[in-house]
């Protein structure tokens, strides 16, 4: 009894997925341009892997890239739906990468415990490099402690390291090609109320969602999280509460796909705001 319920609770071990593929923005886009929402989810990713709507010559470059696509937005079928809303939907500009940023991280734990359990300490003790070197580091010490599915070897863990700092160069968390400096992503109203939305479905309560770790992927504190709490409820995108250690969000929608469509409504009515 005792082992069943630790090892559900266990943390997730890390894979070196990222090896295959970075933060594939473009891509992700043309296909999420491409998503026909009435369709399965398999149902179109044969569909696109038939029509080849990347125009790659691999055949394996191009499972690679559906694989990680549906890892990262559809294993969850409610956020791939609700990004394929957004991005049909013409949202803003800058409202799609963050959420891509955001949803990868939490399909792929190594990528997110280096920003949040790395990057981010790194930041808030004052330091804005972020050498290679460093994060190599601490992928070392991660597969000395026994988090990664399999014992990797020097090469699969420089190449691991090599993948992050791609990959978050690309989403735009680091900045510079030969020394990568920490650039904290813009995160837009609209895009923190649907990553609130997520994360309080999830934590189950108002405080857990406001003290999440994942906005650390960010490079916001508490106090930054909270202010953009009150800048999402002046902008009526949800309301907030707060007295004391009671924290009471609620959203005008249930679903993240209906979410989206609010957003994109409130973003029609109010095109400056």
């Amino acid at each position: 009894m005792t082992e069943d319920s630790s090892s559900a609770t266990a943390a997730p071990l890390y894979t070196s997925r990222i090896i295959k593929a970075s933060a594939l923005i473009a891509d992700t886009r043309l296909l999420l341009a491409e998503w026909e929402p009435a369709r399965p989810v398999a149902e179109n990713l044969d569909r696109l892997r038939r029509q080849n709507v990347f125009g790659k010559t691999s055949r394996s470059r191009i499972e690679d890239i559906l694989v990680i696509f549906r890892q990262r937005y559809f294993d969850d079928p409610d956020v791939g739906a609700a990004l394929v809303t957004l991005a049909q939907g013409d949202a803003a500009s800058g409202w799609l990468d963050p959420l891509l940023y955001f949803f990868a991280t939490q399909n792929d734990c190594v990528l997110r415990d280096v920003v949040v359990d790395l990057l981010y300490p790194r930041q808030q003790a004052g330091f804005s490099d972020a050498p290679v070197d460093v994060v190599e580091r601490q992928i070392r010490e991660w597969v000395a402690e026994g988090k990664t599915t399999s014992r990797w070897g020097d090469a699969t863990m420089e190449r691991v390291a090599q993948g992050m700092m791609a990959t978050l160069r690309d989403f735009g968390v680091l900045q510079g090609k030969m020394h990568k400096r920490i650039a904290p992503v813009y995160l837009p109203a609209p895009a923190f109320a649907l990553i609130a939305h997520w994360l309080h479905r999830r934590e189950g309560s108002g405080d857990r969602t406001l003290r999440s770790d994942d906005w650390k992927l960010f490079f916001l504190p508490v106090a930054g999280v909270e202010r953009l709490f009150i800048e999402a409820h002046q902008e009526h995108l949800l309301t907030y509460h707060a007295a004391g250690s009671v924290v009471r969000i609620d959203f005008p929608a249930t679903s993240l796909t209906e979410y989206a469509h609010v957003l994109l409504a409130r973003a029609d009515q109010h095109p400056g705001g």
